[in-house]
């Protein structure tokens, strides 16, 4: 736990190059895109996760379109943090930094990968700050 955690602090603080812009999503989870957007449309598991991100005021901390505040910013860090790591970090959080976990959120458990998504797409800069609704 200890050493995932130190991994997670190092990640954080590390930069990345921004993926290219194009139509197809830079992530994919077993051959299906992480998310699907167009301008402020997004497939309904990813407008899920916006509408998690927002119901539990992340941008309190994070900032309104994920470039950070008190805690780091988003759209950086979810350029070098895996799936994994994101999923370690929001159910056990990082106390030593002021992220609580939320582990027993059941909201977060539910959505966990549909937030992910969300943020992923922020971080690739597909999918823009600000109000979503549903692609269908």
């Amino acid at each position: 736990m200890r050493g995932s955690i130190a991994v997670v602090v190092a990640l954080l603080g590390a930069s990345s190059v921004l993926h290219a812009a194009g139509a197809a999503p830079a992530s994919q989870s077993e051959g299906k895109p992480l998310y699907r957007v167009e301008g402020n449309k997004v497939d309904p598991d990813t407008l899920a996760g916006w509408k998690t991100w927002r119901a539990l005021a992340c941008d309190r901390c994070h900032g309104a379109r994920q470039e950070g505040l008190v805690g780091p910013s988003l759209i950086e860090s979810l350029k070098v943090m895996t799936k994994e790591q994101f999923k370690e970090t929001l159910l056990h959080g990082r106390p030593e930094r002021g992220m609580p976990g939320f582990a027993n959120s059941q909201m977060v458990t539910n959505n966990l990968d549909n937030l992910y998504a969300y943020l992923k797409g922020r971080s690739d800069g597909k999918i823009p700050p600000g109000r979503l609704e549903e692609l269908k």
